[in-house]
């Protein structure tokens, strides 16, 4: 397979272009992850609404009826509910790992298991998150895909 990278202006929209033989699972598997990559979700800081990028969020946790949003190096807030980021991120890589905290698989660098049956998850930008053993099955399929 060759690939090309051609740069366009800034004035030109950008596109990603797919030339093969037959759309196969291999195809609908890179056109599924570029779709995954789309999209932002809305957050607040300091009283100033945000267009956040999904690409960009490591997680999203809820605390105390109060939810938020994490990127590398920043947190923002939300009025939504976390089933309500559940549904809407669901097919873009993100996961629930425990009750309270949906997780970027993205942003995954490491799994090692921790105790009771629980996992301890180390993100790209050095931050680790538990994964409830609940959960532990359906994370471990996730990742193998």
């Amino acid at each position: 397979m060759d690939i090309r990278i051609i740069n366009i202006g800034a004035d030109k929209q950008e596109y990603i272009e797919i030339g093969c033989h037959k759309t196969d699972e291999h195809i609908n598997e890179i056109v599924s992850f570029l779709k995954s990559r789309q999209g932002a979700v809305e957050g607040t800081k300091d009283d100033r609404q945000y267009q956040l990028p999904v690409v960009d969020v490591f997680y999203i946790e809820s605390v105390d009826d109060r939810t938020f949003i994490y990127l590398e190096q920043e947190c923002y807030e939300s009025r939504k509910k976390l089933y309500e980021f559940e549904a809407v991120l669901a097919s873009r890589r993100f996961a629930r790992i425990s009750k309270a905290v949906i997780l970027n698989l993205m942003k995954v660098v490491s799994i090692a298991p921790a105790l009771n049956g629980r996992f301890l998850c180390k993100l790209t930008n050095g931050e680790e998150v538990i994964i409830s053993r609940k959960y532990v099955p359906d994370i471990k399929e996730r990742l193998k895909r």
